[in-house]
């Protein structure tokens, strides 16, 4: 095999020359090679070669040739997949063939002519395939902050350095310019083949929020279009095939696609057709069908632009709209969104390279920071259900089947009563999201609040979508289309991040490094605040062997959802836990057949849990407190944290020496309610050798999605394989974490007796396969109830 080759043994273990990366042991190697970067790259390394082996190199060409002119040409040798053109100096194309036979039938030609001009073709060059390592990230940071730090360090107060801020990322007035003129030549250009067509930019570009080398968002529309095509034909069926009323000809790009039935990926094709051939320096044209809204990506190398080109996107343009009357209407949105963003880049928090991943993208950041700006107090910047109020009858909008009704000047809403500078504003900004419960709530900037998850869990009919919005560890609804969770790509790792930045600003801001210019000359304010993250995360107190089981609202069975929405607000999290701490017990107990004890008394039960509920403390004090001894009893029987008597013999007061007041007995602490798990078989050694024996089709199973199969190698390995040397004891705790954190049931894990020196081995294997059963478990307990 050929990713065998790959592998070579170092002296201190392995390399894999294809990642880059070293390997310690060969258990790692076949984790490597089995892993979705190898094989993505050994995929990408064989589509290349292929490429090459039927690709032929030609010079000799000059601008005036166009790329169709090649294709054509080589056609008379076999089916041409490809061509790519040097579009700038014109000297030269790479012609792919789909069959090697038409590479050998146009290499056997001694002399080939195009046009007058005497091509010169040679086979393609057969180059190495080698990974580009990726710069590094926080260094390009770190050089970015250096560069703008003597300029903030001059500056007297925050204030002005956020200030200063806009002024040296926002879009020029050159830039600007270059970008309308581009904007009017694509208009010019595709009303040539979409007749009465426009388009529309959106997005940073024109919302008053874009920076330098921002990305061109387009949307064209083709409602016009549509609307001439039909009158075109109706014309042409009552005079015969000819031209329109209007003159204008008919045999165009729109005699080969009907508008009104065509899919988006068809005239997707036909745009990026229009602009490989007609736009000049349109180059890296790719039509991206498979994203929520399809888009074909160009870039424009004269001008160094990304560009986007949608046509089923009329909703963002109405957003930019929205964004535009939030910056008219609130001078101070600019200033913090620019030093937000910049922030939110500087902590890698935001900006997926790539255009897709598990980062924030600059509009859900700025609709965290309106949502923001709306819960001040007094408000910052008025709800979207406010400014609906505030429009007048002209001014009403439906898109879509969604209410995007706002007024179209700043002048119609009524200015802010609230009068916080910036430097206090950006303070409030993560002191807000530092203790925000995500885990709980859904940011709706229509209603200017954050509304219970529960809401969303049950089943209620929804009278505008058949759907509601994919729900995650953030959920931030758009203004207008209340289907969408505009941060719905957030991963948890990206979600904690962010509120421990958060965290992290909040107790700076504090300081008066923040708040006062340093006289000697050091960094203070926006500075320190922008420093990059570091690679090695901050010196802290050994990391405890915990495992987490988080709550995911979007993969819960119906049954389960629709129980937690009964419970409403913040209460779903008990009852939740219940369930994930009886499929707990399930997996260990029944699954991995370990032997469960708990202390006397001590129970994981509904009755106990509506003690801990009863509790008087504040909502996230009860829920982390109690969770943190659900269940758990004193050593007389009473409920933990109940009142208790007096200390004497005959249930009274006791009456102490001297008249002074009974003192109360000194309580022992009570251990929190746990399992002690025992284990006397190394159930996590040569489980998938064990399984793929079980089952051949190991693809159609995936590990930790059957009960009973998981169960039957857990018996076959405790069949076949001695004891341990000494039983696996091991105290697991439970606890369940909410409010300021994401919501995640967290066990805790420590060894009582460890004879054999495997409970490590045992925890990072439950580290794994624990939450995936417990997932298991709770859907075909849902399955069952429904039956």
């Amino acid at each position: 095999m050929e990713a065998d080759s790959d592998i070579k043994t170092t002296p201190r273990g392995f390399h894999c020359g294809l990642c880059n990366v070293n390997l310690p042991n060969q258990s790692s190697v076949d984790q490597h090679v089995k892993g979705r970067k190898h094989r993505t790259l050994h995929a990408v390394r064989s589509t290349r070669k292929t490429q090459e082996r039927h690709s032929v190199f030609v010079s000799g060409i000059t601008p005036l040739v166009s790329q169709s002119d090649v294709a054509q040409y080589f056609t008379q040798f076999g089916p041409v997949s490809d061509v790519v053109m040097d579009k700038d100096k014109g000297v030269y194309a790479i012609v792919q063939f789909a069959e090697t036979d038409s590479l050998q039938a146009t290499l056997s030609r001694v002399e080939h002519q195009l046009g007058g001009l005497k091509l010169r073709v040679k086979p393609r060059e057969q180059k190495d395939f080698k990974l580009i390592p990726k710069k590094n990230a926080s260094q390009n940071l770190q050089q970015a902050l250096e560069r703008l730090k003597p300029q903030l360090c001059q500056l007297v107060s925050v204030n002005a350095q956020m200030q200063y801020v806009v002024e040296r990322f926002q879009l020029g007035d050159n830039e600007k310019k270059a970008r309308g003129l581009l904007v009017q030549l694509l208009q010019e250009v595709f009303v040539e083949f979409f007749p009465d067509s426009q388009i529309q930019p959106f997005g940073s570009s024109v919302n008053t929020l874009g920076v330098h080398s921002c990305d061109l968002d387009l949307f064209l529309d083709l409602d016009n279009t549509k609307v001439f095509q039909a009158r075109a034909k109706s014309t042409a069926e009552q005079a015969g095939e000819g031209t329109s009323d209007d003159g204008r000809s008919e045999d165009s790009i729109l005699s080969d696609i009907d508008l009104s039935t065509a899919s988006p990926a068809e005239v997707l094709d036909l745009v990026a057709a229009i602009l490989r051939r007609c736009v000049p320096s349109a180059h890296k044209v790719t039509v991206v069908s498979g994203a929520r809204l399809p888009v074909v990506k160009f870039h424009h190398q004269q001008l160094n632009l990304q560009g986007d080109i949608t046509i089923n996107n009329r909703l963002a343009v109405r957003n930019t709209r929205f964004l535009q009357l939030c910056s008219g209407m609130e001078e101070r949105l600019r200033p913090l969104a620019y030093t937000i963003r910049y922030w939110a880049k500087q902590k890698q928090l935001a900006g997926n390279p790539s255009g897709a991943g598990p980062l924030l993208n600059n509009y859900a950041l700025t609709l965290l920071i309106v949502f923001f700006l709306q819960s001040c107090e007094p408000p910052v910047l008025p709800t979207v259900d406010r400014l609906k109020d505030l429009a007048c009858e002209e001014e009403e909008c439906v898109i879509d089947g969604w209410d995007c009704t706002f007024p179209s000047q700043p002048i119609a809403v009524p200015p802010s009563a609230n009068t916080q500078d910036l430097s206090s504003l950006l303070f409030g900004f993560f002191t807000f999201y530092a203790t925000f419960d995500f885990a709980g709530s859904v940011v709706s900037l229509r209603q200017g609040r954050a509304l219970p998850i529960t809401d969303f869990l049950g089943q209620g009919e929804k009278p505008t979508k058949p759907h509601g919005p994919k729900l995650g560890p953030v959920n931030v609804l758009d203004p207008f289309d209340l289907s969408h969770n505009v941060a719905g790509n957030l991963s948890e790792r990206s979600q904690r991040s962010f509120q421990k930045e958060c965290q992290e600003a909040h107790k700076y801001c504090r300081s008066l490094q923040y708040q006062r210019k340093s006289a000697k000359g050091k960094s203070w304010g926006l500075v320190r605040l922008f420093t990059p993250r570091g690679e090695a995360p901050p010196p802290s107190r050994p990391e405890q062997l915990t495992i987490s089981i988080p709550f995911k609202p979007a993969s819960l069975p119906e049954a389960l959802r629709g129980r937690l929405h009964e419970a409403g607000g913040g209460g779903f999290r008990l009852p939740w836990f219940r369930e994930v701490c009886a499929a707990v017990e399930a997996v260990l107990g029944g699954v991995l057949g370990c032997r469960l004890a708990r202390p006397a008394g001590a129970a994981f039960g509904a009755e106990s849990l509506a003690d801990a509920e009863a509790g008087t403390a504040s909502p996230d004090a009860s829920l982390n407190d109690s969770c943190d001894s659900v269940g758990s009893l004193n050593e007389g029987g009473a409920v933990a944290g109940a009142k208790r008597p007096l200390d004497d013999d005959d249930g009274g007061a006791a009456e102490s020496p001297r008249g002074k007041r009974p003192r109360l007995a000194r309580r022992a602490k009570p251990e929190p309610a746990h399992w002690v798990c025992v284990q006397r078989h190394a159930v996590w050694a040569g489980r998938r050798r064990v399984r793929r024996e079980l089952v051949k089709d190991t693809d159609s199973r995936p590990e930790g999605s059957c009960t009973e199969l998981e169960t039957e190698v857990t018996a076959r390995i405790a069949e076949k394989e001695p004891e341990l040397r000494g039983p696996l004891e091991v105290k697991v705790q439970p606890q369940v974490i909410g409010g300021t954190e994401s919501t995640k049931a967290v066990l805790r894990l420590e060894p009582v007796s460890d004879a054999a020196g495997v409970f490590h081995d045992f925890f990072h294997f439950l580290e794994a396969f624990l939450p995936k059963m417990v997932e298991t478990l709770l859907e075909n307990k849902a399955s069952a109830s429904a039956v």
